[in-house]
């Protein structure tokens, strides 16, 4: 049985979908603190798929290394 080849720019695609998903994810209805544990979950959520998502990834011997840009973006 052979190894499973990891596909980089399909699992950063699956984590763009993701961020994006959250983005038009319903709130349940739930009240109180349980929504707001909901609405802070979802920002981490979003935040944490939008940054694996907008990486730029390299797989040498084995390593992956995603190299993701956490400076202001400037204007131009």
């Amino acid at each position: 049985m052979s190894e499973p080849v990891l596909d980089v720019e399909a699992m950063l695609q699956r984590f763009r979908e993701r961020a994006a998903a959250v983005r038009t994810r319903t709130l349940p209805p739930v009240g109180g603190e349980e929504r707001q544990r909901f609405i802070d979950q979802a920002q981490d959520d979003l935040m944490d798929f939008g940054i694996v998502g907008d990486a730029e990834a390299t797989l040498d011997d084995g390593v992956l290394t995603l190299r993701i840009d956490l400076r202001p973006a400037t204007e131009g």
